[in-house]
């Protein structure tokens, strides 16, 4: 369990730490001198049988608000220390406001320095006390006088917070591992460690893991949990993680940056959340009011978009948008809060909803409603009532990252909800089953309609269809629905083309005349075919009246029109399909590049780039800053169904 102190300055926070543990969290110099804390401390106690106390020690000065936010993160369990000759001062308030908006709901109230008054002023302060926290998620939280100085009362609060971390149990170790980085320094002999609240998942010596938000992929080396070696750590512990990488450079780190399994390395600069305000502001929140955000140790500049009205009243809670100055880690879920421009007080604090919001449409009705679904408090059900809303499918990887779901937790959830699911070679995709028998259905009308207003033509080609069919999709869902609709027998395919199977278009005398002139032509230059105006040089015919011919026979399925300037018999284009897939399996990591390509095809540098730019544009590949892959598998593109 994660203990955090809270309160005003000098009230006797490191003081009741020391007495607690043994341990003076105030470990700069400045902290020494001044007898104040600057930065965060840490102590650890050990209750034996696996279960053990972090604390943090925060700073209680109004000017170091920004470093006792960056302690707060990830705890579970608050220590409110407020002096028993002062009572609640302005820092005991703000630090109160603050671990509400966080919704923190463990803890207990330290009234520390009984020694320096009589009874009935102690007696005085906890009634203050209690009357501070009715209203707040600290509610009920029990009260214990105590003197650190004398070591009064502390035995009997540290056997409550040794009962509160044992009735606590084992933290919920799911999802992905993530640690929010609040320290980090070198070690002789080690070298880089960096220290921070785990929020989620597990990790082990020898894992790798990715410095968020820079990218920078580290190996852990070693582990110490709750200040303790370890082979491992998890969540609900501090942790010091010991890393190395060969792009690692120390100052680089910052508080802030995340250590994160990279499942779950996006970093974003704008994410959707429901914001409550604080009660005690004198003026409604305003669009577009400029903030500073605190999430988990990071302290970043923000703009605060309010989504459904132009502002918030104080004490309301709303949907936000909020437009960060630079990325930083943030998923589904995470707590933080916003502070005024001036970093003078605490404004508000919310709950990330969605880190993937988009730069525009944010306040339109259905993302309205998509924001509402991804407020649920479980992901099923989430999922459940975006699938319903999402005509045009779902991006499941991006839910499952966003909701910090590991893979096997992904799996599951999958398999319990009724989807059609689809992969392809970097995403899934999700669409409800009623959802997925519309497309089809406004698959074959669009195809119907084609044949109705072009008679002429065999059919559009697949990659044309996502152009012109109503719902637009990914295009992994419309090679699906191709397949399927194909499959039921529905549709046909010739070459790249789509048809209904009873379609048959009635070429001219003259085409048919035509093509078997240029026939022979195309398919004698093999995977470099003439160019068109080398083919209207040789039938001795005007360069117009050739290309609306070979328009024609791309339309008819004899051609397909790679470049602007050639044409290809499909199964050429599905020989020259077959190479790139050769390639692709052939190398270490599936991606070729167009250099291979060329010296394979043995097509030339020009040709080939309009090549692989047509097998971008028809889906059998996609570009990636190696190469390219294999998107869609070439047969379900190019294969003839007959050869012309």
């Amino acid at each position: 369990m994660i203990v955090a102190t809270a309160g005003h300055v000098d009230h006797g926070k490191t003081l009741l730490l020391k007495g607690l543990t043994g341990v003076d969290t105030d470990r700069l110099p400045q902290e020494k001198q001044r007898g104040l804390s600057i930065d965060l401390g840490f102590a650890y106690s050990d209750l034996g049988q696996g279960c053990s106390l972090g604390f943090v020690d925060v700073p209680g000065h109004e000017r170091f608000i920004r470093n006792m936010l960056a302690g707060v993160a990830g705890i579970d369990f608050a220590l409110l220390v407020v002096a028993a000759d002062d009572g609640p001062m302005p820092q005991t308030l703000e630090h109160l406001a603050i671990l509400d908006l966080l919704g923190v709901s463990s803890g207990a109230v330290a009234l520390s320095k009984i020694d320096r008054v009589t009874p009935e002023r102690v007696e005085e302060v906890a009634h203050e006390a209690n009357a501070l926290l009715k209203n707040s998620s600290l509610a009920g939280a029990p009260v214990f006088p105590l003197s650190g100085l004398r070591g009064q009362g502390i035995d009997k609060l540290r056997v409550y917070l040794e009962d509160a971390a044992r009735q606590m149990g084992e933290r919920d170790t799911g999802g992905n591992f993530r640690l929010a980085v609040d320290r980090s320094f070198t070690v002789t002999g080690a070298g880089v460690v960096v220290t921070g609240s785990v929020f989620s998942g597990q990790v082990a010596v020898g894992d790798q893991l990715i410095l968020s938000p820079r990218g920078t992929r580290v190996r852990v080396r070693a582990i110490h949990s709750q200040n303790l070696p370890s082979q491992s750590g998890s969540a609900g512990q501090r942790c010091a993680l010991n890393i190395a990488g060969p792009d690692l450079d120390k100052s680089q780190i910052s508080r802030g940056d995340w250590l994160v399994d990279g499942r779950v390395h996006a970093p974003t600069d704008r994410f959707d959340a429901s914001l409550r305000v604080h009660g005690n502001e004198t003026d409604a929140l305003k669009h577009w009011t400029p903030a500073h955000l605190h999430l988990g140790a990071a302290d970043v500049i923000c703009r605060v978009a309010v989504l459904q009205e132009r502002m918030l009243p104080a004490g309301s809670r709303g949907l936000v948008q909020l437009v960060l100055d630079r990325p930083i880690g943030a998923l589904h879920g995470d707590r933080f809060i916003l502070r005024d421009q001036s970093a003078r007080r605490t404004i508000a604090g919310g709950t990330v909803v969605d880190p993937f919001s988009p730069a525009r449409g944010r306040a339109r009705s259905q993302r309205i409603s998509w924001l509402q679904a991804m407020s649920e408090e479980k992901p099923d059900e989430a999922l459940r009532q975006l699938l319903a809303q999402s005509p045009a499918g779902l991006d499941l990887d991006r839910f499952a990252q966003a909701w910090n779901l590991t893979a096997e937790e992904t799996e599951n959830l999958f398999a319990e909800l009724p989807l059609i699911r689809i992969d392809d070679d970097s995403r899934s995709w999700g669409i409800a089953a009623t959802h997925w028998q519309a497309y089809r259905q406004s698959l074959l009308a669009t195809v119907t309609d084609w044949h109705r207003q072009k008679p002429e033509s065999l059919g559009p080609h697949d990659y044309e269809l996502g152009r012109i069919i109503p719902i637009k999709v990914p295009v992994s869902l419309l090679r699906r629905a191709i397949h399927d609709c194909i499959e039921d027998g529905h549709l046909a395919r010739k070459g790249s083309i789509v048809h209904i199977p009873t379609h048959g278009p009635r070429p001219s005398a003259d085409d048919l005349k035509r093509w078997e002139q240029v026939k022979p032509l195309i398919r004698g230059g093999g995977l470099r075919p003439p160019l068109v105006r080398e083919l209207a040089a040789d039938l001795d015919l005007e360069l117009r009246q050739l290309e609306g011919f070979l328009n024609r026979a791309a339309q008819l399925g004899w051609l397909i029109r790679v470049a602007g300037n050639r044409y290809f018999t499909p199964d050429t284009v599905l020989a020259l399909a077959n190479i790139a897939e050769a390639l692709a399996a052939e190398a270490d990591a599936g991606e070729f590049d167009p250099r291979s390509y060329r010296d394979r095809s043995g097509i030339g540098r020009n040709l080939t780039i309009e090549v692989l730019e047509f097998f971008d544009k028809a889906g059998l590949t996609r570009r990636t800053e190696q190469g390219r892959r294999i998107n869609t598998p070439a047969r379900d593109i190019f294969a003839s169904s007959a050869q012309v």
